[in-house]
Order: structure tokens, then C-alpha cells, then sequence
């Protein structure tokens, strides 16, 4: 029988104080946990190869970027920001995945979902030493690709510009590789 918050289990842990240590040590294992979490790389969902949507944004530079200007070649479309961890972790990979496959004619484009200007993206980038094109992504390509709940969020868009796979998360050098090989249609390295 329940006789309020006074006794039993509710009223003992009411009545319980905890130390400041225990409660930072308490806060500091779930910050942990979550952290943990939200690096774990998510599973992949398929996209219905349907059609890449078309869309133009204005890169960090001021130049128009249009989709349709990679037909014909692969693209790795990555909507990340700049206060985003596994964003940031995410970052060297797509570079040296660009510069590896550029012969092939992979083009790895980032959409920066920043609120800032864009020449604070650009000075983010440059610090990082990104070497792919990064743009700024506007509400209009959110709602094409979208929803776009969580970043990074990857796609994965082969040369006749359909959307071969959709990513949420961190995705690991390796895995990014073999969805990026996916998209000539062969695994020849």
C-alpha cells in the first residue's frame, strides 16, 4: 500500500542526498554513453534508386553550385556542420576519398547546414585542410533531401544521378569507400 512520498522507496530516495562527486561521476558516464552513441556509425538505409533531386546553392566562395553539373559523374553529397563531432571526424575521409577517386571522376560536395556566414564555413574548411567543395545548403535542398533530422547524412549518388544509398551518421574510411566504389559499379580499387 502507498502512503505517500514519505516512506517507502520514494521516500527514501527523497530523502537521499547525493554528493557532488557522485553526481558529476553520474552525469559525466551518461555525457559518456551519449557520446559513445552518437558515434557509432548508423545503418545505412537504401535509397530507392530514385533520381537525385536537382537543386543550386551558392558555394563559400560565391560561386553557383548546381547538381546537374556533375551529370554524367558520381557524386558524394554530404550535409554536415561545423560544430558537428562526427561531422568534423567525417571530414579527412571524404578529402582523401575525393582526392583518390578523382581520376575516376567522383566529386565529393558538402552542404553546410550552418547558420554562420559563409566565410566562416570557408575559414573551417581551410583550417581542416578540406579538399572537396563545400556550399552552403538552404531551405530548399533541406526539403528535397529531407527531412534532414540528423548530420552528417550522406548520399550516395552514382553517374546517372541516382540516389544509390542515404547514410545518417558517422560513416568509418572503410564503409565509405565500398559505398563510394558502389557508385561506378564495380569494387576495383
Amino acid at each position: 500500500m502507498w502512503t505517500g512520498p514519505r516512506s517507502g522507496l520514494w521516500g527514501r530516495m527523497l530523502r537521499t542526498t547525493i554528493s557532488k562527486g557522485t553526481l558529476v561521476r553520474w552525469l559525466g558516464s551518461w555525457m559518456f554513453l551519449f557520446t559513445l552513441v552518437s558515434l557509432v556509425p548508423a545503418r545505412p538505409a537504401h535509397a530507392r534508386e530514385s533520381q537525385a533531386p536537382s537543386f543550386t546553392v551558392w558555394d563559400v566562395d560565391g560561386r553557383r553550385v548546381r547538381l546537374s553539373d556533375y551529370r554524367g559523374r558520381p557524386v558524394v553529397l554530404d550535409f554536415w556542420a561545423t560544430w558537428c563531432g562526427p561531422c568534423r571526424a567525417s571530414m579527412p575521409h571524404l578529402s582523401s576519398l575525393q582526392q583518390r577517386y578523382k581520376g575516376r571522376g567522383l566529386i565529393v560536395l558538402g552542404l553546410s547546414v550552418d547558420d554562420s556566414e559563409p566565410v566562416e564555413v570557408k575559414r573551417f574548411a581551410n583550417r581542416l585542410g578540406i579538399s572537396f567543395r563545400i556550399a552552403m545548403a538552404d531551405e530548399h535542398v533541406l526539403d528535397l533531401y529531407g527531412p534532414i533530422r540528423s548530420i552528417p547524412t550522406t548520399f550516395f549518388i552514382n553517374g546517372r544521378g541516382q540516389m544509390v544509398r542515404r547514410v545518417v551518421g558517422y560513416i568509418d574510411p572503410e564503409t565509405m569507400e565500398s559505398y563510394a566504389l558502389e557508385l561506378f559499379g564495380d569494387n576495383n580499387r
